[in-house]
């Protein structure tokens, strides 16, 4: 592709929705150049959005990660997995009560959206990222989907990328669950799915002709932009290779090493 053709793809685009890990930052790390993506936006009359399928922590854990990382407040508006996974619950199941295997800081913060929170007799189980998972949560979940309980899950990724490696995410979480009960998730609302793109039209007001998906990683992050209608951008910065993109279905709209190599298209 040509300069003109990469300048010309970019151009309609006026909301960049950036992955989080491996994308923007790797852990604690800051990826070289990120700042700067975020200045040409600026410059040139776009803006961006954080969307992370990371529903480990709540959207102001991710707000004060930004914020410490020197990120302008205007683009500390993340729209995670857990959202778009509460609005579902909302909608689906009114006045339902939830188990939600996932950590004390999702908890709160799905409360504060509404949700009712409960360890028995839930009317649906609700399966997010969880770091403090244990045996006995395990037990208790699968039991709950082996009942035939309703199983929503957040996201689908398999691993969490680190700066030291991976860690195992939620998509390791269901293949336990699966291989126990039998059961895969009823419905996943994190991304390449649907769930999270109707969060991201609810929240930006932005057509998906005039958003991009920026992230790290083919099967969710990439997907998401081309299977739903938006520009899908793949940086090199975490997970995926270009080894990879040569033997995936998933094709990108555009490639680049990491976002500010982005900066002289705009």
């Amino acid at each position: 592709m040509t300069e003109a053709e990469i300048r010309a793809r970019l151009a309609g685009v006026r909301c960049f929705l950036l992955d989080m890990d491996g994308t923007f930052y790797l852990g604690d790390k800051l990826i070289e150049g990120s700042l700067e993506f975020l200045a040409a936006l600026e410059r040139t009359g776009r803006t961006a959005r954080f969307l992370t399928n990371n529903s480990s922590k709540s959207a102001q854990v991710y707000a004060e990660k930004l914020k410490r990382m020197g990120v302008d407040e205007k683009y500390r508006d993340v729209m995670t997995s857990g959202h778009a996974a509460a609005h579902y619950c909302l909608e689906k199941f009114p006045g339902g009560k939830c188990y939600l295997l996932g950590n004390p800081m999702l908890a709160e913060e799905l409360t504060g959206m509404g949700l009712e929170l409960v360890e028995e007799e839930p009317d649906y189980v609700l399966v997010a990222f969880d770091t403090t998972l244990d045996y006995a949560k395990m037990c208790k979940v699968c039991d709950f989907i082996r009942e035939g309980k309703p199983y929503i899950a957040t996201h689908p990724d398999f691993n969490c990328p680190t700066e030291t490696g991976f860690v195992p995410d939620m998509g390791a979480i269901m293949a336990f669950i699966e291989a126990s009960t039998g059961r895969k998730a009823d419905i996943i609302l994190g991304k390449p799915y649907k769930g999270i793109v109707e969060e991201a039209l609810r929240r930006t007001g932005y057509k998906l002709e005039e958003m991009a998906m920026v992230g790290d990683r083919l099967y969710t992050d990439v997907a998401t932009g081309v299977n739903h209608g938006m520009t899908g951008i793949l940086v090199l910065s975490g997970e995926a290779t270009m080894e990879d993109v040569a033997v995936s279905d998933v094709k990108p709209d555009l490639i680049f090493g990491r976002l500010s190599d982005m900066i002289p298209y705009l």
